[in-house]
């Protein structure tokens, strides 16, 4: 399996002396050892007795990391003007650490990969961020309700929750955002509005951008093009990336206690993005079904 490294990128080497060395070569020698690409590898601080690298890999196969100091520290130490002692050593945290372990163990060794993966991924899972979306709610023209609701919801569970900037109604600003929180490692990453039939609704179409594979369920259909609407219904959207989820909810708040009712669930019972996205969207539709009857089609007053 591959390993994804989620933050702790960095790798140290401690109590080595170095004497005008070519940094270059220095981090395409780290490459080379781990299997990486050139590219893949800086070295981003040195100091009189450390090196600090960057891995920029995010998945590296297990076996290109494992218990590999020794090997790395030999490939070092033939380069000029690099001096490694006994005293030499590697430090990484989070997976990467995993390149100190002693290979002699391989089984304990494993062990230990496999709690330190899964307490990562437990940790993320644990870790939401809530976007409000629109300019509705960045003009101050309607309260934003959803947020303060979705992070006490989700409180309740246990989950750590950020509230992330509004997003624009515009796929560049929601991509950038939704990117940035997923390089956070937050297992859960919340939008609410801009899902609905008009041109400015972007919401779906910036997560289908970071998971082409999202999935994207109508909650409501109809014909194309009448009135506001461009586009045939109003749909919801979950994607994932690694061990982040993306839920892109309604903008009106029945609508999103609803659907948040439905995540946890769905969280707590471990379903995939496809079945997670059915659900809430069924449930949505039903609610929706229920409404529909006080205002027709004025659903595209989403908030």
């Amino acid at each position: 399996m591959g390993l994804n490294l989620l933050e702790k990128t960095e790798l140290w080497v401690n109590n080595v002396t170095l004497n005008s060395v070519n940094l270059t070569e220095l981090a395409e020698t780290v490459a080379d050892t781990l299997g990486l690409e050139k590219s893949k590898v800086l070295v981003v601080d040195v100091r009189p007795q450390h090196i600090t690298l960057d891995i920029l890999e995010k998945d590296i196969p297990e076996e290109n990391i494992l218990g590999k100091e020794k090997v790395l520290l030999d490939a070092l130490s033939k380069l000029n003007g690099v001096n490694i002692t006994e005293d030499t050593y590697i430090h990484s945290n989070g997976i990467l650490g995993m390149i100190c372990l002693d290979p002699e163990n391989p089984e304990e060794m494993l062990t230990n990969i496999n709690n330190m993966v899964s307490e990562m991924k437990e940790k993320i899972s644990k870790r939401a961020i809530v976007f409000p979306t629109g300019f509705e709610v960045k003009g101050k023209l309607i309260e934003d309700t959803n947020t303060p609701f979705l992070k006490e919801a989700l409180e309740k569970e246990g989950f750590k929750v950020t509230v992330g900037d509004i997003i624009e109604d515009d796929i560049d600003d929601m991509v950038y955002k939704l990117d940035e929180a997923i390089s956070r490692a937050y297992g859960i990453v919340i939008t609410t509005g801009g899902v609905g039939a008009e041109d400015k609704d972007k919401t779906v179409e910036g997560v289908l951008k970071i998971d082409p594979e999202a999935a994207t369920p109508y909650i409501v259909k109809f014909k194309q093009g009448t009135g506001r609407h461009v586009k045939d219904g109003v749909r919801i959207a979950v994607g994932q990336i690694g061990p982040t989820f993306i839920v892109s909810m309604p903008g009106p708040n029945d609508e999103v206690q609803v659907a948040s009712k439905v995540l946890i669930d769905c969280l707590k019972n471990n379903l995939d993005k496809q079945q997670m996205a059915q659900k809430i969207a069924n449930a949505l539709a039903e609610k929706l079904s229920t409404k529909k009857f006080h205002h027709d089609v004025d659903h595209h007053h989403e908030h």
